[in-house]
């Protein structure tokens, strides 16, 4: 054996280790962060969700036009009324602003330090994960994304930087660190346990720099549609506890914690922001696709099962954008909008790769 095929393997059994090791660490930040949220369910003053305080519960001052008569001096009958000024309404205590909710940072010290210990085992997490995409991409001398066991872990990365890339921008969104670690632990879990397979060389067809523009900016979009679908289904829970607040209706405590989460606008508003940033890569991403099927193939398009649900998802994303921007769809359709065209990017990854036989048939499932 080679020298130089015994360092091959030792780096594919590194980039095993390394994975490992991100997913031990991603599940300890992901008990960190569901910690933060347990403690940090209630807020001062006993709040259990942002909007909802005891001061909602405080009577109404008397109003402030109304006078009182007093007596003043001389014998019955031949009193003078004098008005007094009105009595002072005590002030009013300012409402927690609903778009700050509680989940930021932490309501209460012991959250806020489990919250921290959150974020640090994230970016520890992150590292390993970094680290054995590497170790994968210098084992087979090649971008690690060749497979669907590959393009897992690096859709998984994506979705993970995308998270702390937020938290470095000093964006208030550690509330994102249960359902984003949750998605990665799951792509991951799924990518060892099902998807795996020994780290080899190319298909013919995949032979081409091609490989780094294209699928590279399919999955940086796929990160952050990711991240905007996980926000879009937390604005629908969301929104949920406010029309059941709206309505006097007292939540459970589990619904409470989605007090945790800042308001239903504030989620929107982010979900669509996110969206709209990617969207022009994702568009990058087809065209480049074309591009590289024009070279390989001699034609640049041909309904092939993916690139037909790649432009479905084009065209998913780009009515999602439309009706926000034109149509002024917000809220609950638009959220459900956005979750249907994340589905077609979804299906289009695992359902055309593992039910559907055309030309992109190279996902390198295992074989039994």
């Amino acid at each position: 054996m080679s020298n130089t095929l015994l360092a091959d393997q030792n780096l594919a059994q590194l980039a095993n280790w390394l994975m490992y090791s991100a997913i031990v660490v991603y599940l300890l930040a992901f008990i960190a962060a569901c910690a933060e949220w347990a403690f940090g369910s209630r807020g001062p003053g006993g709040r259990t969700f942002a909007g909802s305080s005891e001061e909602q519960k405080t009577p109404v001052a008397p109003s402030r036009g109304r006078t009182r008569s007093v007596v003043v001096g001389g014998a019955p009958g031949s009193s003078t009324q004098v008005l007094a000024p009105p009595a002072a309404a005590p002030p009013e205590k300012p409402q927690a602003p609903v778009e700050d909710g509680l989940g930021a940072a932490g309501s209460s010290p012991k959250a806020d330090l489990v919250g921290r210990i959150a974020v640090s085992l994230t970016v520890l997490a992150l590292l390993l994960h970094v680290g054995s995409v590497l170790a994968r991409g210098f084992a087979v001398s090649r971008p690690p994304w060749g497979n669907m066991y590959e393009f897992s872990t690096a859709f998984a990365l994506m979705a993970s930087i995308a998270y702390v890339g937020l938290l470095a921008a000093r964006k208030p969104v550690r509330w994102l660190g249960v359902p984003v670690l949750f998605s990665v632990l799951l792509t991951l879990g799924l990518a060892v346990s099902v998807l795996y397979v020994d780290s080899a060389q190319l298909v013919p067809a995949l032979h081409s720099y091609w490989l780094w523009i294209h699928v590279s900016a399919a999955i940086i979009s796929g990160g952050v549609f990711h991240t905007a679908a996980v926000v879009s289904v937390l604005y629908l829970f969301r929104d949920r506890l406010e029309r059941a607040v709206a309505a006097g209706r007292e939540p459970s405590r589990a619904v409470a914690l989605l007090g945790r989460l800042p308001s239903g606008r504030t989620l929107d508003k982010l979900a669509y922001r996110l969206t709209a940033l990617v969207f022009p890569l994702w568009t990058f991403a087809i065209i480049a696709g074309a591009v590289w099927a024009g070279g390989a193939w001699g034609r640049y398009w041909g309904w092939d099962p993916k690139e037909t649900w790649a432009f479905i998802t084009w065209v998913a994303y780009a009515a999602y954008l439309h009706a926000r921007a034109t149509a002024g769809w917000k809220g609950r359709r638009a959220a459900v909008l956005g979750l249907v065209a994340f589905a077609t990017f979804v299906f289009n990854y695992y359902g055309v790769n593992i039910f559907i036989t055309g030309l992109h048939s190279y996902g390198g499932l295992p074989t039994k």
